[in-house]
């Protein structure tokens, strides 16, 4: 990677985590002092919005730990599984915090049920994107099979020669 892409990540990778600290600080201050008017169950929302936030704390952290194993060279390496499991179960978990927010919001739609099938579907989506990162996983553990080896058989030549 580019010192350029790298450098462009790491902003976008601060920026969305600075907008995720800003969101949960403002979840838990109207968790406190904005009461809550009858028409929807702000509370839940809120503790789930702050878990979401969570979640996707955790990605980002692995992805940024990801990137920066990329720049030494250093991902095709076992210590690279930690940050790809870390990032499937921050998947999984926003998964299941959609799948929360669809059942908080549930039974407000009984006059039109459709809008919790999509947001179902949607939760499904996002499993999805975490089995696409499992596959991924897989092939990385491929590839650093790939190096042992080529490592290994190097190290064999080395001795030949």
């Amino acid at each position: 990677m580019g010192k350029l892409t790298v450098g462009a990540l790491r902003a976008v990778l601060a920026v969305v985590l600075l907008g995720t600290v800003f969101v949960q600080v403002l979840m838990v201050w109207a968790l406190f002092t904005d009461p809550e008017d009858g028409s929807l169950p702000l509370t839940p929302l809120r503790l789930i919005t702050i878990l979401g936030m969570v979640s996707a704390q955790v990605a980002l952290v692995c992805v940024g730990r990801l990137v920066a194993m990329v720049r030494r060279g250093t991902v095709f390496s076992p210590a690279a599984f930690r940050y790809v499991d870390g990032v499937i179960g921050a998947i999984v978990a926003a998964a299941l915090v959609w799948f929360a927010v669809t059942a908080v919001n549930a039974p407000g739609q009984r006059d039109d049920p459709g809008v919790t099938l999509i947001m179902g579907g949607v939760g499904v989506a996002i499993l999805g994107v975490a089995l696409i990162v499992l596959v991924l996983r897989m092939l990385l553990a491929q590839a650093v099979a790939r190096d042992v080896e080529a490592t290994q058989m190097q190290a064999e030549l080395d001795e030949v020669i």
